[in-house]
């Protein structure tokens, strides 16, 4: 705010205003108090009267409506010289007056100043003139704020960041992992900066590309690169920002949105988090939102209505494309649906490499072995797990990351922050039987996942862990891989039914036991895995706030479902008999292995598979 003569008129007024009258009301009569309070001394009303007796007193001023008096006296005891006493006079003495008069004793009366009034009207004046002010305030913030008056009632504007030239400070050369999708928006960046080139065979520029992913997978930093590649103007906005709980202002921020990028075109529009505005219409119980379907309506028509938007590319983000709009995903509107992926082994490594450019990284470790340590990670999953292991480097007052940070920062994001370490030796030993039993279960089954490491250090809820390195394509799963993920899960409660008894299995194996019936119900209904045959009987889609499956809970009878639960429990209780089969084999290693974990609390996968190939065959895995 620039300071001028008007505005330090304008603040300064109130405040001289306020003074004035604050000085007027408040020290005006103490002012004709403090004229009272001047005496020196005090006396009593019985001792003022023995002075007027005497004839010692010369003046008296009265006070507070007759309550108070400062008397004037001169006599032998107050040293032949005139003093000014205090005294406080009785509520009903009337012939005070006369005796006064009588004695011929200078007296005068001084009334007290009337307040009340006064202070009536200021009590009055003071919370309009309060309110008056801060209103200016709050227009003057927003006028400065946007550069235009009366912009605080502005609902219906659009919050568009706008950027001429959006000098992110990021280009394609700093996204990694994706190369599929830079390659996508690195034709648009084209057509954008070389029209020419497409229009010369008949080629229109996409109205729109939609960016579908997983959380992390780096849909916003993909479209930052754009805006820095494409040096034209940039506009973004999150979806959330459309709606507001006025009625018809998110149809408006839309329409003076795309208002702005008509007369800024060529420019791009990034809308982050689309599903906020674009799910799909007329669904959900009792209807859907009226505000956020005409919010969704109006940018239907912005971007395939009758008026064309020439030179205007919407990039959308999001990571739930099932719940969109049909129309909204149809060519003509979103022309490109791009797909950000999790990276695998090429694309960590690419991203390990571009965010490890500003990192100590100890020379003997090479990226590449993080890249394998990390499939099923995302793009921002690496980039804080860089951070985590340079925060520990720093904690533990070390110059370069080692691959001890790495681990232990893997482990803090998978697992959670490290837990104090169990001292009582009975849930110690316990813990390392049902940890070995999950270990020993998986590196002897040929479709399981290859053994980490095993550890009785406590990370979150956990109070000892097995970790397994996952195959490095999780979309296609064959029926024994499911059926060894089974078995390894249920290790550690066969090694706890083996070793202590069945009286003695505790509630450890409770969230083992929920993956293992997730498993197996969808080896019956969703993959055709069972004697049911190849039947789908379970929609993975259904979802009664989108408007799907809200009348039928089951798309089955209830024989079939009888079915379903045999099926279901045929499965896991023949994957617990192998289990079993496998803790009683193996009992003599499972032994030594649980004494080596007690000792040292972690094992590491290489240990862990050399002990067991000291006693029984270790099968080839596939990956």
């Amino acid at each position: 705010m620039k300071l001028s003569w008007k505005n330090l008129l304008l603040w300064s007024l109130p405040i001289i205003v306020i003074s004035f009258f604050v000085w007027q009301g408040f020290f005006a009569p103490i002012t004709n108090e403090n004229n009272a309070n001047i005496a020196n001394s005090r006396m009593t009303y019985g001792r003022f009267l023995e002075y007027l007796d005497m004839g010692w007193v010369k003046k008296v001023d009265i006070y507070d409506n007759g309550h108070n008096a400062i008397v004037e006296a001169i006599g032998p005891e107050l040293g032949n010289r005139i003093q000014k006493i205090r005294v406080e006079l009785p509520s009903s003495a009337p012939e005070l007056i006369t005796t006064l008069k009588k004695k011929h004793v200078d007296l005068d009366a001084h009334p007290t100043k009337n307040t009340i009034a006064f202070w009536n009207l200021i009590g009055n004046l003071l919370f309009p003139l309060i309110l008056i002010t801060g209103l200016a305030f709050l227009f003057r913030r927003s006028n400065n704020a946007t550069g235009g008056p009366g912009q605080a009632m502005s609902f219906g504007k659009s919050k568009a960041l706008f950027q001429m030239e959006a000098k992110t400070g990021i280009i394609f050369n700093d996204v990694a992992g994706i190369d599929e999708a830079k390659e996508e928006f690195e034709e648009v960046v084209t057509f954008l900066k070389k029209p020419e080139y497409f229009t010369a065979v008949g080629a229109k520029i996409p109205k729109g590309v939609l960016l579908i992913g997983p959380p992390g997978t780096g849909k916003t930093l993909l479209a930052k690169a754009i805006a820095g590649e494409a040096n034209v103007p940039f506009f973004s906005i999150s979806g959330s920002e459309f709606v507001e709980m006025f009625v018809g202002v998110g149809a408006s921020r839309v329409r003076d949105l795309f208002k702005k990028a008509k007369e800024n075109a060529p420019c791009i529009v990034f809308i982050d988090e689309i599903d906020a505005v674009g799910r799909q219409r007329g669904t959900g119980i009792g209807g859907g939102n009226d505000e956020r379907e005409q919010t969704l309506n109006q940018l239907l028509t912005e971007m395939d209505g009758f008026e064309g938007n020439t030179g205007i590319i919407v990039i959308a983000a999001t990571n739930r494309a099932d719940i969109l709009d049909s129309a909204l995903l149809r060519p003509g509107r979103f022309d490109r649906q791009v797909t950000v992926d999790i990276p695998d082994f090429k694309g960590r490594l690419d991203i390990l490499n571009v965010h490890g450019k500003n990192k100590k990284i100890d020379q003997s470790l090479s990226l590449s072995i993080i890249a394998r340590r990390t499939p099923g990670f995302s793009g921002a999953d690496l980039a804080n797990l860089l951070n985590e292991a340079a925060i520990l480097t720093a904690r533990r007052h070390k110059n370069t990351i080692t691959l001890n940070e790495i681990d232990e920062a893997i482990d803090r994001i998978i697992a959670g922050m490290e837990g104090t370490p169990i001292i009582d030796s009975k849930s110690k030993r316990l813990i390392a039987y049902h940890e070995i039993g999950h270990a020993i279960v998986g590196t002897l089954l040929k479709d399981h996942e290859i053994v980490q490491k095993v550890t009785l250090i406590p990370r979150g809820q956990a109070k000892g862990l097995t970790w397994f390195t996952p195959s490095e394509d999780q979309s296609l799963i064959s029926r024994s891989q499911i059926k060894a993920r089974i078995m390894g899960a249920l290790g550690g409660r066969a090694a706890e039914e083996i070793v202590f008894g069945e009286a003695e299995v505790t509630t450890g194996a409770s969230n083992d036991l929920q993956q293992v019936t997730s498993m197996a119900r969808q080896m019956v209904t969703r993959f055709g895995m069972s004697e049911m045959g190849p039947l789908s009987l379970e929609n993975e889609d259904s979802n009664p706030f989108l408007g799907r499956n809200i009348n039928n809970s089951n798309e089955y009878s209830d024989e079939v479902a009888i079915k379903i639960d045999k099926q279901i429990q045929n499965i896991v209780r023949d994957c617990h008999n192998k289990t079993l089969k496998i803790i009683k084999n193996n009992r003599v290693v499972i032994d030594k292995l649980v004494d080596i974990l007690i000792e040292k609390e972690t094992i590491d996968g290489n240990e862990f598979r050399n002990i067991i190939q000291e006693y029984s065959h270790i099968p080839q895995k596939k990956y």
